[in-house]
């Protein structure tokens, strides 16, 4: 198949790009340039060296070619896909936009998520700009025809991540720091609402089986792992894999929103403090072969061996870790004064 992927190299496309070219597919990326070195040695893969928000420079470069599938990773407000839309109507069979599992109703009014579950987010805008990009598609499908397919990743970790539920602005090694130096590590709530964590090489199975797939046409597909954690087992597994014991400070995701000035309210209560467990019987009617194959704590090993291995990959967040002190210590204090009272 002739691919064009609006993106391609990051957590999840970075896998997917591989995967394809693997296959021997015909596979464009359209992007700045800076990380398509990773797949230099395929003959198979062309460069479209843009800024997709330059509509008029892409348009240049894309006007004469055609494909069998296109995906944008990068589109995150209805405006992106607007664009989208004037650029490859009628130039691609299908297009494929990645939206989020994020959109799923919160709080959920049930616990188990398929794609019947409301989409309905008043805590995130991300998750909210997501839904009205799939709004927005799916008139476009039902008014004009447009071959859209929506597909919503949960949490994906690749090789070079580690996926936690509280971290800063830079991501999640000072939280691997703190536990290498034996430190307490926040974990919101109780640590026993369950979540999935899915490795970008199974996402990437499930999500090439959709390519060129007639039956997703028209249709919002979810891809995760089957299997179900909780955040103590994550965080356990974590510091297995370390070498060492786990620390953990349990502090109500609400607080947590309140006294920072990180985005919680809408990656915790919009989305990682919730129960969910994901119920893929679509995806696997639409791709029968599909099976999660990586367990996390297996997946989390090989993570931590080549994030330890890259130094470029261990970004220090000292004002993070800071926060995380007085969090700690000011709730500390005032259980102490409580105790006193």
């Amino acid at each position: 198949m002739k691919i064009l992927l609006i993106g391609g190299t990051g957590t999840i496309s970075m896998a997917i790009s591989r995967k394809l070219l693997e296959q021997g597919h015909n596979l464009f990326l359209l992007n700045r340039g800076t990380k398509n070195q990773h797949f230099s040695s395929y003959k198979n893969m062309t460069e479209i060296k843009a800024d997709i928000n330059d509509e008029a420079a892409v348009y240049e470069q894309i006007k004469d070619l055609e494909f069998d599938s296109v995906v944008d990773f990068i589109a995150f407000v209805p405006a992106h896909l607007e664009r989208d839309v004037r650029l490859f109507y009628g130039r691609t069979k299908q297009f494929i936009f990645i939206s989020s599992a994020s959109a799923y109703q919160k709080p959920p009014s049930d616990y188990h998520i398929s794609e019947g579950t409301p989409l309905s987010n008043p805590y995130w805008e991300y998750s909210r700009n997501k839904i009205a990009g799939e709004e927005y598609l799916m008139k476009y499908y039902r008014d004009e025809g447009f071959p859209v397919t929506i597909v919503r990743p949960s949490h994906t970790y690749s090789k070079n991540s580690v996926p936690l539920g509280v971290h800063g602005d830079y991501g999640s090694f000072q939280v691997i720091k703190r536990m290498m130096e034996e430190k307490p590590v926040i974990i919101h709530g109780d640590g026993t609402s369950l979540w999935t964590m899915t490795h970008a090489n199974d996402f990437a199975e499930g999500f090439v089986g959709l390519l060129g797939n007639i039956h997703a046409i028209g249709e919002a597909v979810q891809i995760t792992s089957d299997e179900n954690l909780t955040w103590n087992q994550i965080y356990q597994s974590i510091a297995d894999a370390l070498g060492v014991p786990l620390k953990p400070y349990y502090v109500s995701s609400e607080f947590l929103n309140r006294c920072s000035n990180y985005d919680f309210r809408g990656s915790l209560i919009g989305d990682k403090a919730n129960t969910v467990v994901f119920d893929n019987t679509k995806l696997k009617r639409l791709v029968p072969d599909f099976v999660a194959k990586k367990r996390f704590d297996q997946g989390i090993k090989e993570a931590l061996f080549y994030i330890l291995a890259h130094p470029e990959l261990q970004i220090i967040d000292p004002n993070f870790d800071a926060w995380c002190d007085r969090v700690i210590k000011e709730l500390d204090t005032a259980a102490e004064r409580i105790v006193k009272y």
